[in-house]
């Protein structure tokens, strides 16, 4: 049975700053996320790159899918040890070397590394010449595609791209998919197509 003096100690308890931050912390309004088509004639790319823990062993996918949200492309490869910047940033190339070979003009290219997307929208210099070199590479190419848009989305609007890099650890040789997309991003390509709302807690 509560005595008035543990009824009171609870009620200091409550109405305690400390308390009162960490409810407020955990009942902030989550992030509503959901990936967009592109635009009527645009082409449009999500990639991500994976490195595993201790051993970094990274791999990278991307995928492309017209305005109606249908599959075009996927690609997914395993490219040794590495970190998960410069996994991201291989994805990313890759992703526009195929830009090029498919002859795709209007490009919106998106992904959830968001420091990445900075630095290749304001062509920002980095320490690291091996990340430097892939970004050189990238600034190649965009002036040949005809137009192209970079973007920043949080991870749960780009999963598609994560199952194809997640595919990418699996693989012994750099694979292609065209046209019809692996079983496993099938459910997540109809979430997309739908609209779906994934929620990202803050």
């Amino acid at each position: 049975m509560l005595t008035i003096s543990k009824i009171l100690r609870c009620q200091r308890l409550v109405q305690s700053p400390v308390v009162g931050l960490l409810y407020r912390k955990w009942h902030k309004e989550a992030i509503q996320v959901a990936w967009q088509k592109p635009k009527i004639g645009w082409t449009k790319l999500n990639f991500d790159g994976s490195s595993k823990g201790k051993t970094g062993e990274a791999s990278i996918g991307g995928v492309f899918r017209n305005h109606n949200a249908e599959f075009l492309l996927g690609y997914a490869e395993s490219i040794g040890q590495t970190t998960s910047t410069i996994a991201e940033v291989a994805a990313l190339r890759r992703g526009l070397e195929l830009v090029l070979e498919n002859g795709w003009g209007d490009v919106w290219l998106e992904g959830d590394a968001k420091t990445l997307v900075e630095i290749i929208v304001k062509r920002r210099r980095v320490k690291c010449p091996e990340i430097q070199r892939h970004i050189n590479h990238i600034n190649l190419i965009i002036p040949e595609v005809n137009n192209c848009i970079v973007t920043h989305i949080y991870r749960e609007g780009n999963r598609v791209a994560d199952k194809f890099a997640q595919l990418g650890h699996q693989l012994e040789m750099p694979q292609i998919w065209r046209d019809i997309p692996p079983n496993v991003v099938l459910p997540i390509m109809q979430d997309d197509a739908d609209g779906k709302i994934v929620l990202r807690k803050r």
